[in-house]
């Protein structure tokens, strides 16, 4: 089958090159039928493509020259019985974060499109992953990075043979620089942001945690939330879960932000569109985006699962890693600053045997 870009106005679009936004808006995938052969999943390879019957691919093998044995990363409690919380390992992805399943699918996808050469940006994970993606898949990689990026993530994204481009400034500053380049130079943009085929990947953890939950869905979902990634890739997710007939409800999804860059936590406090605002430094880089272009997107996510959105208090996130990693999971300080979160709303947002669960996404090893 043909899938499709839809705009706001439900325009469609196919698939190309070098269209990476419609002349308003931002490109979403249009819907198209999903299914979860439950007794035929189970005997499968232990890898996010396990799910093929609800990926975007006409061809079962269409990942195999880019795939890195990605997904199913374990699920397990935090301790004892008397914290239930439990948590998707996913900083045991092939290179150490959760982007790895969005990265997988879209260099799949841009091998399928024929490209040959890419531009993405990044504060370090994404950028990453699509450099390992595309060294999997032979194309050239260039990536934008905030020159105040981690010398650890420079050096893995290096590694895999990809150009990085330093940027001065912000975040948002690093994305504007490599959009340029995109239209100046024709470029594919593997963007985990603006390109939807993105989210295909990162949904397939929603597709983890209702299989290694006993084809149930959690009460709630303990996640980051920067550009939306993880957030709206988990929404669609346990939406094509559940109008498959395979649950009956979607889990709330509780959002964290950095209590220093929280644009869309304030604009879910306000009631208001989320627009750019004023930040302080924090230790959770990963999530620290000031103008996240989906963030009225997550917004609608957030209250369609009658939702929260919560933040990381500054102070709490390097205990919070300590705290985890004395108890096996060494973490970054972005992931740290989820569970940070958790720990100060859970008397607030968690109820008496509620099904928890909290993502730890990024290695400790990148910092």
């Amino acid at each position: 089958m043909v899938y499709l870009y839809t705009d706001y106005r439900h325009k469609e679009y196919l698939p190309n090159k070098h269209q990476w936004k419609p002349p308003q808006g931002l490109f979403n995938l249009k819907p198209y039928p999903v299914s979860f052969p439950v007794e035929e999943i189970g005997y499968r390879q232990p890898t996010m493509w396990r799910y093929r019957e609800a990926l975007p691919f006409d061809h079962s093998d269409g990942y195999s020259k880019v795939t890195l044995g990605e997904g199913m990363t374990p699920l397990v409690g935090l301790d004892s019985e008397e914290n239930p919380l439990l948590l998707k390992l996913d900083y045991l992805m092939p290179t150490g974060s959760f982007k790895d399943r969005g990265a997988a699918v879209l260099i799949a996808k841009a091998l399928e499109l024929g490209v040959t050469s890419v531009i993405a940006d990044s504060s370090g994970n994404a950028g990453t992953a699509v450099a390992a993606y595309c060294a999997r898949a032979n194309i050239e990689c260039n990536i934008y990075v905030p020159s105040s990026t981690s010398e650890k993530k420079l050096t893995q994204i290096e590694a895999h043979g990809a150009k990085v481009v330093k940027v001065p400034g912000s975040r948002e500053d690093t994305a504007e620089r490599a959009k340029r380049a995109v239209e100046s130079e024709l470029a594919f943009y593997a963007s985990h942001v603006y390109n939807p085929f993105f989210y295909e990947g990162t949904k397939t953890f929603a597709f983890e945690i209702w299989e290694q939950l006993h084809y149930e869905a959690p009460d709630k979902l303990i996640l980051p939330l920067g550009n939306g990634t993880l957030v709206l890739g988990a929404y669609i997710g346990f939406k094509n879960l559940k109008k498959a007939g395979v649950i009956s409800r979607l889990p709330q999804i509780v959002a964290v932000q950095a209590k220093g860059c929280a644009p869309i936590a304030e604009a879910y406090n306000e009631n208001r569109s989320v627009s750019l605002v004023k930040t302080t430094k924090t230790l959770a880089e990963g999530i620290a985006i000031a103008n996240p272009v989906r963030g009225d997107q997550v917004l609608q996510a957030i209250k369609d699962t009658k939702g929260t959105i919560i933040t990381a208090p500054e102070e709490n996130i390097e205990p919070s890693r300590r705290e985890l990693a004395g108890k096996g999971f060494y973490v970054e300080p972005t992931t740290a600053a989820t569970y940070a979160a958790y720990k100060e709303y859970k008397q607030m947002i968690i109820q008496p045997n509620e099904t928890v669960v909290l993502s730890l996404c990024g290695s400790g090893l990148k910092k």
